[in-house]
């Protein structure tokens, strides 16, 4: 999930679930529409803020939807676009794929299980699964997992995310998933490093987690999902239900590759569900967002205690708390989570405290960069402390130096960063993302723009370039040269 924490259009704006008639509110609209800012400004450089609708057609984008939560309530929720090209517009119930997102809503029903005492936060997690166990690792002999551990990714775990299943693929079995067995299109899900001791994003982890879950239950993970979180905090058009029912097909966005083509046969299938399965719409996120603050303010808890929650947004390795990542300031924390499956991109963030948050969701691949760049538009609006645009100086660099960057740089061993030199650019390309241009802000360290991210390469005792670090949401990751 580097480069990523999680909207394109021909502007009809259709079907709003919630009401947004005040004269303030419509002001609040208008204003994101009118100027989304990038994420990193240029010192000295041009000061560009695009309409959304002129930042969709830039990125390929034919649909988004957006739903906003001030002082504790669902404020405005509205569609734009389109579902599919030529096809009806995006209104507030459209559904998408929420991608990673899954998870932070699966983690709900887990910790539900931990306090009907079906599951522990700190067991070894073989001492509670039955349809599978996970094998002993060679890298760490001895070693535990916790349920824990999954869900702050300091587990030692492998495989960072999922690419799904075509339409007309055989899809495999959870159990096949866990084992990399064909049809499986992921490797076995592992342990290859001591768990504990550092992070490292894994939907692997996710996916051992959903099958502890189902054994806990014994039932189906869409059930145990719909009876114990979507249908008590009312998300009631969402389901992780992989593939998605026809008759809930009618009304949800198809996806995109990030050139404006159709993904191949439309969503793909992803039986990592706690991973990645989860289909809904804003406004269902902000009533997870809701429960969540409510939650942690004892005023509602149709899910987890005030006191489980509180565990849930305490932050760990990594700044992450269990399922989330957690930032902001010490006085003013916000919980937040992104997703990117094929052809959908979204993004939520909510603070503990205040009754604020927003959700941004998308039907094309580069989605990511369109809602990161409209939550900053809302950060604006609604004055929040965090979430503004970051200004950066470009520095002059000799293409020779550039060159000597040039390479494969290895976060995991199925997640690496590509650096190459098109004329007197360095660009890099991350696993199963586009490629983008980095800009020097120093000889050894360079930026993007589509993402608040940065890359300082670091050099061994006789001089070359041995690993680089990936600084990003207050994380620093090593990435080896290979």
């Amino acid at each position: 999930m580097m480069w990523m924490l999680g909207a394109g259009v021909c502007v009809g704006y259709a079907g709003m679930a919630v009401a947004q008639g005040t004269p303030e509110v419509q002001k609040r609209i208008a204003a994101i529409e009118n100027c989304v800012p990038p994420t990193v400004l240029i010192r000295n450089g041009p000061e560009p803020c695009p309409t959304l609708a002129k930042r969709m057609a830039e990125l390929h984008v034919p649909g988004v939807s957006i739903a906003v939560v001030h002082k504790g309530a669902i404020e405005w929720a509205k569609g734009y676009g389109v579902r599919q090209t030529g096809g009806e517009p995006v209104n507030a119930d459209t559904v998408f794929q929420a991608g990673s997102i899954s998870k932070p809503v699966a983690a709900l029903a887990a910790l539900h299980l931990v306090e009907q005492g079906k599951l522990s936060l700190d067991a070894d997690i073989n001492t509670e699964l039955t349809s599978w166990k996970l094998p002993p690792s060679d890298a760490a002999p001895g070693a535990t997992v916790t349920l824990r551990e999954l869900l702050t990714h300091t587990a030692g775990m492998t495989v960072h995310g999922f690419p799904g299943y075509e339409a007309g693929v055989q899809v495999p079995t959870l159990v096949q998933v866990l084992n990399g067995e064909k049809p499986a299109n992921t490797d076995a899900i592992r342990v290859d490093s001591a768990p504990g001791k550092n992070w490292r994003y894994s939907g692997g982890g996710f996916t051992v987690m959903q099958q502890m879950a189902v054994d806990a239950a014994k039932e189906p993970f869409p059930k145990l999902l719909h009876d114990t979180v979507l249908a008590p905090i009312g998300m009631s058009r969402s389901t992780y239900e992989q593939p998605l029912p026809a008759d809930r097909l009618k009304n949800a966005a198809m996806p995109y590759n990030d050139d404006g083509t159709p993904v191949k046969g439309g969503p793909h299938t992803y039986p990592e569900m706690a991973a990645a399965g989860l289909w809904t719409t804003p406004s269902d996120l902000c009533r997870y967002i809701l429960e969540v603050q409510n939650s942690l303010a004892g005023k509602t808890n149709h899910v987890l205690s005030q006191s489980m929650t509180e565990k849930m947004l305490t932050g760990g390795m990594g700044g992450w708390g269990l399922g989330v990542q957690l930032g902001g300031a010490a006085g003013n924390p916000w919980f937040s989570h992104g997703g990117v499956n094929a052809g959908y991109e979204s993004l939520f963030v909510a603070y503990d405290k205040d009754g604020d948050g927003a959700v941004v969701m998308t039907n094309a691949q580069g989605g990511t960069r369109l809602a990161d760049e409209v939550m900053h538009a809302i950060a604006a609006v609604y004055d929040w402390p965090d979430y503004r645009p970051v200004e950066r100086t470009i520095v002059k660099v000799d293409p020779t130096v550039l060159a000597k960057y040039v390479g494969t740089y290895e976060l995991s061993p199925d997640f690496s960063i590509v650096f190459t030199l098109e004329g007197n650019q360095l660009m890099t390309q991350a696993t199963h993302q586009p490629k983008f241009p980095v800009y020097p802000e120093s000889e050894t360290k360079f930026f993007l723009t589509v993402v608040d991210a940065e890359v300082e390469f670091v050099k061994d005792d006789k001089g070359q370039i041995s690993y680089a670090i990936l600084h990003q949401g207050g994380q620093d990751h090593k990435a080896v040269r290979k």
